[in-house]
C-alpha cells in the first residue's frame, strides 16, 4: 500500500457507515459531463417575432424606392401604393371586391375539407375505402389543377359554382394527404386498447381517430388555405366580373401597376392572416403537445 492509499484509508476509517462508502468511492465514480452552455432549441417565442420577415421585406422596398434603386414603373414606392389603396377603399371597390373573393375562397375552403375529411376517413379506416379512393387521390396529386379547369368549364360553365369548385378541388388534396397519414399513423396500441375495453364505432372514431388525426388535419389545413388563395388567384382570371383578381385583371389592361400591387398586397395578407389563424388554432387545439417549436 502506498502512502496516498493508505492516507485515504486511514481518513476512512474515521468516517461513519455511508460517509465510509462515499469516500472509498468518490475516486472512482467518472466526472459528470458539462452542460452545454447554450440551449439546443431554437429559443423562447418573441411576441410578434413572425412579422420579422414582412419587416424586413417592408423595408429593402421602402428603401429602394427613396434612394431611386428601384424604377417606379416597375414597382411603385409603398407610399404611392398605400395612396393607391386608399383611393380604392374611398370608392368602395376595394372592399367589394376583397369581399367577392373571401366568400368564393371561404365556400371552396368548407366544401374541400369536407370531403377531404370525409374521403380520409372512409379510407383511412376501412380496407376497402383504401384499396378505392387512394389511388384515385394519388392519380389526381399527378394532374394539375390547372390542367382541370378547360374540362370544368366544359361541365360547369364559366360561373361561380366553376371558382368554387376549382378551389374546392385545390383544397381537397392536401386535406386528405396529412389527415390520411394521421390516421394511418395512430399507434396500434391506442386500436388494441379501444377493443379490448369494447369500445362502439362511433366512440372509437370520436375519442381515438379523431383526436389522433388531429395534428395530421391542422397541417393539411394550413396548406389548404394556402392553395385556395392559390386557386383564387387563377379563377379570378377567368372571365371574372368581380374579385380582387378582377381588379387586378382589370388593371393590368389600362397599365395601373400601383393596383395590381395594391391588389398582390391584399392577397399576401390574406395568406398571412389565414395561416396564423390556423397556426393559432393549432396552438390551442394542441397545446397538450410537448414539440420542440416553441
Amino acid at each position: 500500500m502506498n502512502a496516498y492509499t493508505g492516507a485515504v484509508m486511514e481518513s476512512a476509517d474515521d468516517a461513519p457507515g455511508d460517509a465510509l462508502i462515499d469516500l472509498r468511492f468518490s475516486r472512482a465514480q467518472p466526472a459528470a459531463p458539462a452542460r452545454p452552455k447554450g440551449r439546443l432549441g431554437p429559443g423562447e417565442a418573441v411576441p410578434f417575432g413572425w412579422l420579422l420577415g414582412p419587416f424586413l421585406l417592408a423595408l429593402v422596398w421602402t428603401t429602394g424606392s427613396a434612394a431611386g434603386l428601384i424604377d417606379p414603373r416597375v414597382l411603385p414606392a409603398p407610399w404611392t401604393t398605400a395612396a393607391t389603396a386608399w383611393q380604392l377603399i374611398q370608392d368602395g371597390r376595394l372592399q367589394d371586391n376583397l369581399a367577392v373573393s373571401a366568400l368564393r375562397a371561404g365556400e371552396g375552403l368548407a366544401w374541400g375539407v369536407a370531403a377531404g375529411v370525409l374521403v380520409a376517413l372512409i379510407s383511412g379506416l376501412s380496407r376497402l375505402g383504401g384499396y378505392m379512393f387512394d389511388s384515385l387521390v394519388q392519380i389526381k396529386r399527378s394532374v394539375p389543377v390547372l390542367a382541370l379547369i378547360p374540362l370544368i368549364i366544359l361541365w360547369l360553365g364559366i360561373g361561380e359554382p366553376m371558382k368554387v369548385t376549382v378551389i374546392a378541388i385545390s383544397v381537397f388534396a392536401p386535406i386528405y394527404i396529412q389527415t390520411h397519414a394521421a390516421l394511418r399513423g395512430i399507434d396500434l396500441k391506442y386500436v388494441e386498447l379501444a377493443e379490448t375495453v369494447g369500445l362502439s364505432r362511433w366512440r372509437f372514431i370520436r375519442e381515438v381517430v379523431l383526436p389522433g388525426a388531429l395534428p395530421g388535419f391542422l397541417t393539411g389545413l394550413r396548406f389548404g388555405v394556402l392553395a385556395a388563395w392559390l386557386a383564387l388567384v387563377v379563377v379570378e382570371q377567368l372571365n371574372a366580373t368581380s374579385g380582387i383578381g378582377y381588379m387586378i385583371n382589370l388593371a393590368r389592361t389600362y397599365a395601373q401597376s400601383d393596383v395590381i400591387l395594391v391588389g398582390l398586397v391584399v392577397y399576401a395578407l390574406l395568406g398571412l392572416t389565414s395561416d396564423g389563424a390556423v397556426r393559432l388554432l393549432e396552438t390551442r387545439a394542441l397545446a397538450w403537445r410537448r414539440t420542440f417549436a416553441p
